[in-house]
């Protein structure tokens, strides 16, 4: 039996929201303010802030963009940071990734305010999220699956959800996030055995890991929701984990690559920075 997906749309998705944000920003005594930090002068780097500052222009968003060369020292970003904690204008911090040799990810991460983590990388986030607080911040790239499945009306519950990949930044949250809306979860990886067997079950196939055509359509069950999280470069085009073209044969839905998970993950950036402007009552 073969059909055609239908196709899940990031792009379409992501403007309504950037709509939605930019009308409850204005309604705001103070415009939310997001602070980009870039270290360094890595090509996709300067890409991704780019990218971020345009976001922020359609969503009402004041854009506060800062750019450090990768032989300032960590302590000179740190010490930027924790200026920006204490400006009141400014409601979300992030620092793009990765940062020069030289630099601690992790104590760049912990010196942001948890206050101010749109990114939701701080451990107190992470912990806040897995107890599943909802006075806290989101994990952008799940946050932007599950506005997806909402989208789509597909309800999570009582599905049996298959996510390959267990990243912090994408695996793991998924699961959780999919684990509080009643899935059945399994999360395959890179020891996982027989990677086929469990990926056949998947009611919901989320692929997080960054290499072409891991997900064929011989792994995939007839009807199931497939969301292709991972960005690759092959060739002079961009992909997916997952082989595309045949596999939108046999699933009820598929994400494209690009316009599909990563026009979702700024946009619930957007979110977060808002959220975070009207819980400091903006």
């Amino acid at each position: 039996m073969s059909n055609i997906a239908i196709l899940l749309d990031g792009n379409a998705l992501a403007k309504k929201v950037r709509i939605s944000v930019k009308k409850q920003a204005a309604q705001l005594a103070t415009p939310p303010g997001l602070a980009v930090i870039q270290v360094g002068d890595n090509p996709a780097s300067q890409v991704y802030v780019a990218n971020k500052r345009k976001d922020c222009v359609k969503c009402g968003i004041q854009s506060h963009a800062y750019h450090l060369e990768a032989s300032a020292g960590e302590q000179k970003l740190l010490d930027l940071i924790q200026w920006l904690n204490e400006q009141a204008y400014i409601h979300g911090i992030l620092v793009q990734m990765p940062l020069p040799e030289g630099y601690d990810p992790k104590a760049v991460v912990h010196a942001i305010s948890p206050d101010k983590d749109v990114d939701a990388f701080h451990t107190l986030t992470a912990g806040k999220f897995y107890l599943n607080n909802e006075v806290t911040f989101s994990p952008c790239t799940p946050a932007g699956v599950m506005a997806v499945l909402d989208e789509y009306e597909i309800d999570p519950q009582g599905k049996h959800a298959v996510v390959v990949g267990h990243s912090n930044l994408v695996g793991k949250p998924m699961c959780q996030m999919l684990l509080n809306r009643n899935a059945t979860v399994t999360n395959c990886h890179v020891y996982t055995k027989d990677l086929a067997f469990h990926t056949r079950q998947a009611d919901i196939l989320i692929c997080a890991v960054g290499k072409v055509n891991l997900i064929t359509a011989d792994m995939v069950k007839q009807g199931a929701v497939v969301i292709d999280v991972g960005i690759n470069r092959n060739g002079e085009s961009i992909c997916g984990d997952v082989d595309f073209g045949e596999v939108e044969k046999i699933a009820s839905h598929i994400s494209p690559v690009p316009g599909g998970v990563g026009p979702m993950t700024r946009a619930m950036l957007m979110l977060n920075t808002l959220h975070s402007a009207q819980r400091m009552g903006g």
